[in-house]
């Protein structure tokens, strides 16, 4: 029972978005969109509707864009406290020996996971993704295991991982839609955004090492609204980009893979999203953790719990488009303790018009113990007292 627990818990929330009048996008595009891009893909932030795609489950080499699933188990790992912030981490010899693009780091040295993780986000830092990757699971081998049984949560067929970083080495690929829902995941965790949106930044800064930080994404500093998230390239690979940007509550994300240089790599990720926040507009209509419902918890010490989404919902909209009248229908399992915090306990339909149009998971917000014996016969009685309960 535990073990079904535990899976229900990684289980991502089902978000089934609205496709009215939106079916048709894709076949409207003007087949110049990533033109020169071997697989790419365009998707709304929230819902994961796809706006545009071209080869999309196509299994190519990610390169850099492997770090996506890398930040995606670290800023986890984060907040699961298996490791913190400003933990200091000493670095390997193994991890100082990474090539391609690096932010020099030195066997031995000590460095924050902070700055480790800003090297990755920033610089691309293969030296610094495998100090975090070392750090947080003790050897990279385990925690590539990790990355790839992310992938398997996240529902991923076109994706396998030997790396944390994405130099090219066999049996290792992605595909853009692959890429598309790790970015979606990532996302949902802001404090990343904080890190893949600084365009510039120093490490090691009034020492004489200090070491400028330039972002590989050069659209952070030209495309208005971007925030992240990475750049790749190897010779295999060719040019790759996942970017995400926020405008008017719109949330999008592009991937564009193979491209034949970051020029043209640049130019078609700026005219993917500059099609997607022409066409559509994004409708919020429950925020996550906003109390739903207050529930009775048969034989809990607490009595009552409170009913939250595990995910914002919302509904996508093709411009000119009106959002309908929006109800809500909750279906609940049977509520017994104890109950873990975050645990899965239902479904909330959202109905636009009478309509189902999404679905999301709703969780218990707090952890709930089974109440003793005691305590329930006395709640019992007080019950009776106060005409809570009474006979016939």
């Amino acid at each position: 029972m535990k073990k079904i627990l535990l899976l229900l818990l990684l289980i991502p929330s089902i978000v089934l978005a609205s496709t009215t009048n939106l079916e048709q996008v894709s076949k409207e595009i003007d087949s110049s969109l990533a033109y020169n891009a071997k697989s790419a893909i365009l998707i709304e932030a929230n819902t994961g509707m796809i706006l545009y795609e071209k080869n999309s489950h196509e299994k190519l080499s990610p390169a850099s864009m492997t770090k996506i699933m890398s930040m995606l188990v670290i800023i986890e790992a984060i907040e699961n406290d298996m490791i913190k912030w400003d933990d200091m981490v000493t670095v390997s010899e193994n991890a100082s020996s990474m090539g391609g693009s690096q932010i020099l780091l030195e066997t031995n040295e000590v460095m924050s996971v902070k700055d480790l993780f800003k090297g990755v986000a920033v610089a691309s830092g293969n030296d610094a993704v495998v100090a975090l990757a070392e750090a947080t699971y003790g050897t990279v081998d385990e925690f590539v295991k990790v990355m790839n049984k992310r992938a398997k949560e996240l529902g991923l067929k076109d994706t396998n991982f030997k790396n944390p970083h994405g130099l090219d080495t066999e049996n290792h690929y992605s595909s853009a839609y692959d890429m598309s829902l790790i970015a979606k995941e990532l996302v949902k965790h802001k404090k990343v955004l904080e890190f893949t949106s600084i365009y510039d930044d120093y490490l090691r800064k009034g020492t004489d090492r200090e070491y400028w930080l330039v972002n590989t994404n050069k659209l952070i500093k030209y495309y208005s609204g971007i925030d992240g998230l990475k750049t790749g390239y190897t010779d295999i690979a060719g040019y790759c980009l996942t970017a995400t940007a926020l405008k008017n509550n719109v949330r999008l994300i592009s991937v564009v893979m193979n491209e034949s240089d970051s020029n043209t790599r640049n130019k078609e990720t700026k005219e993917l999203l500059d099609y997607g926040f022409a066409k559509i507009n994004v409708y919020d209509v429950i925020k996550k953790n906003k109390v739903i419902k207050k529930v009775e918890v048969d034989k809990s010490d607490l009595k009552y719990g409170y009913i939250v989404p595990i995910d914002d919902v919302s509904i996508v909209k093709k411009k000119g488009e009106k959002l309908g009248k929006i109800t809500y229908d909750l279906k609940l399992d049977n509520l017994k303790a104890p109950l873990k915090k975050n645990e899965v306990v239902g479904k909330l339909n959202i109905l636009e018009n009478n309509k189902v149009v999404s679905t999301v998971n709703v969780v218990i917000n707090k952890n709930i113990k089974k109440s003793k014996f005691i305590n329930l016969y006395f709640r019992y009685l007080f019950d009776i007292l106060t005409g809570k309960i009474i006979f016939k």
